[in-house]
């Protein structure tokens, strides 16, 4: 179980409604849980979810008739349920009442509120609280940046988020996020950390899922990405681990590696002056099938060359594999115990100095001696300072937000 921290006041107050649905109200005598509409949120003035009923598709920011009166609900749309106990969205508790999407209608109960006066639908739980995407907030580093980890051209580390609704958010850096779109479950595979395109902006790479295709998302150096292009016809969904590394190759431009399922061989995709890839070169003859996770977080060691890590499934050992011109040069353990780990993001420099550093979030065996911090368990985002010479400091827990496990993609 994880133990996180709980929302002040402040974080809970003025919360405007999300994906307003078209309201509609009945009241019929003497309804039942089974009487409430499919695609309705529903309620009942009795706990056993009896007599008159109020039904809604869209969020109320106050009840009307029904303030305070609300015993039971049922909540039959595709979105979370939040009951507060003001109106417009406020409430003096330092929790809020919610219920799951139930579209089948198996389940009927109460908010958990002694008394409800507006109800807001939102696509997923952390928005009962505040909003869709982590808190993210870091230092500036330096008078100047490279592209890596850098999609807005600022000082700071920024990060995409997918969120379980499939919207892509874009973290600059300073606790604010800005929404990149929508429909990104679409993909299974995504990773950026590079300038495909040759116009000087971080990209992002994603696989479509029911097709293998591979597109290009150019970057638009705001945070957001452009209109997408097709370098990768099909076939995809037979590699593993997609992983941007930056230039291996020798020519300047940014290249992707894949495992191949099937073999365990890895991969060399080199980029072209067109955005495309290139014919791809053979750099790890198999045995890759025994890594579950890749990430490249830069140059780890200062030889001006990016760096690639490896997990071992079978240890959780961390591997750091340095590049050379067009392939990859003799392994160097970082460590073991990696396995509490679920993701790993290569995010350039996020404390004051050089090095290159590495986030990750913990699963569900993380323990608070793990993070130093009052986060346990799956969630918690850990940080990793870099020696400079290969290596990596202890973790230590990064603040800005306990709640990283809600999001599907962290990249």
């Amino acid at each position: 179980m994880r133990t996180t921290l709980k929302r002040g006041l402040a974080s809970l107050l003025g919360l405007a409604a999300l994906g307003a649905l078209g309201v509609a109200t009945a009241a019929p005598a003497q309804a039942e849980p089974s009487d409430c509409p499919k695609g309705y949120f529903c309620a009942w003035t009795t706990a056993h979810a009896t007599g008159t009923m109020l039904k809604s598709t869209q969020s109320m920011p106050t009840l009307g008739t029904w303030d305070n009166k609300i015993q039971s609900v049922s909540n039959r749309t595709n979105q979370y349920a939040c009951g507060y106990d003001e109106p417009n969205y406020k409430t003096s508790y330092w929790s809020v009442g919610t219920r799951e999407p139930d579209p089948g209608g198996t389940e009927w109960g109460g908010f958990g509120l002694n008394s409800v006066s507006s109800i807001k639908l939102v696509p997923t739980y952390r928005e009962c609280t505040g909003p869709a995407y982590p808190s993210w907030y870091v230092f500036s580093e330096a008078s100047t940046r490279s592209s890596f980890a850098n999609l807005d051209g600022n000082l700071s580390a920024d990060l995409l988020v997918r969120d379980k609704a499939g919207r892509l958010w874009f973290l600059p850096g300073n606790d604010t996020g800005k929404l990149v779109g929508g429909g990104w479950n679409a993909m299974n595979a995504l990773t950026r950390h590079g300038d495909f395109s040759g116009d000087g902006r971080e990209d992002v790479i994603a696989r479509e899922a029911s097709t293998g295709k591979l597109w290009l998302y150019k970057g638009s150096g705001t945070g957001f990405v452009g209109s997408r292009v097709l370098i990768g016809s099909g076939g995809w969904n037979s590699m593993n681990r997609l992983t941007a590394i930056g230039d291996m190759s020798g020519d300047g431009r940014s290249d992707l590696l894949a495992v191949e399922k099937s073999t365990g061989k890895l991969w060399l995709y080199p980029g072209t002056a067109t955005g495309a890839l290139g014919a791809r070169k053979l750099i790890g003859s198999g045995g890759w099938n025994s890594m579950n996770a890749l990430v490249a977080p830069g140059d780890l060691n200062g030889d001006g060359r990016d760096d690639l890590l490896a997990r071992e499934a079978s240890t959780g050992k961390l591997w750091r594999y340095p590049t050379k011109t067009g392939g990859l040069g003799t392994r160097a353990l970082v460590g073991s115990g990696w396995n509490v780990m679920t993701t790993f993001v290569g995010i350039g420099n996020i404390d004051y100095g050089d090095p290159n550093d590495l986030l990750t979030i913990t699963g569900s065996g993380a323990s608070t001696s793990l993070t130093g911090n009052s986060c346990q368990g799956a969630g918690c985002m850990m940080t990793y300072s870099g020696k400079g010479t290969g290596g990596l400091n202890a973790g230590a827990g990064h603040d800005s937000d306990y709640n990283w496990d809600d999001m599907n993609a962290v990249f």
